[in-house]
């Protein structure tokens, strides 16, 4: 199962954006075309607003909450937070949920370094397999951000890296082939423990910072077809 997880705001109590919903859609359609023979599911998370909003976390509990629900509806399965801006913040704090098996973050929202306040948390993602995906000339999140969370979950986690879309935005459109199939790649190997493409198995075996700044290539999902 792969949770979608739309972005969203720092702080705001209105009703989520449907162009978010909409953005979080071709990842989706794509995840669940690779793994239609081996039984993916895929579904987008409907949060009950669109902001973080500080300690309450709302993004984050909205995740968990659908997590809860995966194990409700269909038993032990396990399962992939996949989210996009302030979602992939909301992966990476939900994934110590016992049924998650991977989280998939997109250009994740993450706090500026503040002395006064605690660091994002790492000791969540211990004994998952974790994909961070960030555009070198992103404008919303800091790339650099994602790459310092990286760091630190890779002390404890080796299962962990990162791969950077050169000259790429927030939106990852650029080269949207490429990143939808390095998502496909990661959450078909997490999922059903099949070999990665060895562009990720490389990524995982590295050590920082070679495997936190692992570029992708152009032409990385032709790369897979025999």
């Amino acid at each position: 199962m792969v949770l979608l997880l739309p972005d969203g705001e720092p702080e705001s109590a209105r009703r989520p954006s449907p162009l978010s919903y909409a953005a979080a859609l071709p990842l989706g359609r794509s995840l669940a075309r690779a793994g239609r023979a081996d039984g993916l599911f895929v579904h987008a998370v409907h949060y009950r607003c669109r902001g973080w909003n500080g300690p309450d976390a709302h993004l984050a509990a909205d995740a968990t909450w659908a997590v809860e629900e995966v194990v409700r509806r269909y038993g032990d399965v396990p399962v992939c937070l996949a989210g996009h801006g302030m979602g992939g913040r909301a992966a990476l704090h939900a994934a110590g949920h016992p049924a998650v098996n991977s989280i998939l973050a997109l250009a994740p929202w993450l706090p500026e370094d503040d002395v006064a306040a605690a660091p994002e948390p790492v000791k969540q993602l211990a004994g998952r397999h974790v994909l961070i995906v960030h555009g070198t000339n992103d404008a919303r999140t800091d790339p650099e951000l994602s790459y310092r969370l990286a760091e630190r979950a890779k002390r404890t986690n080796r299962d962990t890296c990162r791969f950077e879309v050169h000259s790429d935005g927030h939106a990852l459109r650029e080269h949207q082939g490429e990143v939808q199939a390095l998502a496909s790649d990661f959450v078909l190997g997490a999922l059903f423990a099949r070999a990665y493409a060895r562009p990720v198995a490389d990524a995982l075996a590295a050590p920082p910072p070679l495997g936190l700044r692992m570029p992708l290539a152009g032409g990385f999902g032709r790369s897979l077809r025999p």
